[in-house]
């Protein structure tokens, strides 16, 4: 469950990040206390709509047959897969000019004296971050985890997002968000990579897709994906110590494509 713990850091972190912008905006604003009423009312729709999704998920997931249920997971860890990249690159592009998007669309909801403009903002924000963890959980198989254990990586990655966060506003003096970004980043692109192999590899299993080669090598006498190093090794990169030529042709290719479009955003 290492990469569901991550998952929830990161993801948390970002959403305390947008909720940090704003708070610290509205501390400037004359009508302080009204505006953080409609700060925090934003921030428990965003998480309400995060509820909601899972709850429409795992209802889904329960009127499906066994069989139904398999593809619905495979085509959830295809989906995070696509949405972790799309966030990527969505950072890439806006992370630069974030604040002050956001703090503009508040700028404008107040002047105007739109305060439910405001929470719009805000739970749109938070919700986005929130939803897409919903997702991201799902799709790694979080939902066949113990309430107990599911709990428990949850506190632990929302102590750790907020640890996080404490540190990356001492100003830059000990990690910068910019660093923080450009780290997560690099494993976010891992894990999908990893869902993405999954998902092949189940689409393989439900003969949708050929192996074309079943077992290219074995490198199971240097690491073992079923061991437990081996295993969280592979559930963030895609590794296999046995792997089959579709996946391997699959997961070179995302790279080839994930390296090109960064290449271009950096341009």
């Amino acid at each position: 469950m290492g990469n569901a713990l991550f998952i929830i850091w990161r993801e948390s972190a970002e959403a305390m990040l947008v909720v940090g912008i704003l708070y610290a905006w509205l501390r400037k604003h004359p009508d302080v206390k009204r505006g953080m009423r409609y700060l925090w009312a934003g921030v428990g729709a965003g998480l309400a709509l995060a509820l909601a999704l899972a709850a429409v998920m795992l209802g889904i997931a329960r009127t499906l047959s066994d069989q139904g249920l398999e593809y619905f997971q495979t085509a959830m860890m295809l989906i995070a897969a696509g949405l972790i990249v799309q966030m990527v690159f969505w950072m890439r592009r806006h992370g630069r000019t974030f604040k002050r998007e956001l703090e503009h669309n508040m700028q404008k909801n107040a002047s105007a004296a739109n305060w439910w403009g405001l929470l719009l903002v805000v739970a749109l924000a938070v919700g986005r971050e929130s939803a897409e963890t919903v997702v991201f959980l799902y799709g790694l198989g979080t939902q066949y985890a113990s309430v107990w254990s599911f709990i428990g990586i949850l506190v632990l990655g929302l102590g750790a997002a907020l640890a996080t966060f404490w540190v990356l506003q001492q100003g830059g003096r000990i990690v910068s968000w910019r660093t923080f970004f450009r780290v997560s980043e690099i494993l976010l692109l891992l894990l999908a990579g990893a869902l993405l192999v999954g998902a092949v590899e189940k689409l393989i299993s439900f003969d949708l897709l050929p192996s074309l080669v079943d077992t290219l090598w074995d490198t199971s006498a240097v690491l073992d994906d079923g061991s437990r190093v081996g295993s969280l090794f592979a559930a963030f990169t895609g590794y296999r110590a046995h792997p089959s030529l579709l996946v391997l042709l699959v997961l070179a290719a995302y790279w080839a494509g994930v390296v090109g479009m960064l290449r271009r955003v950096s341009r």
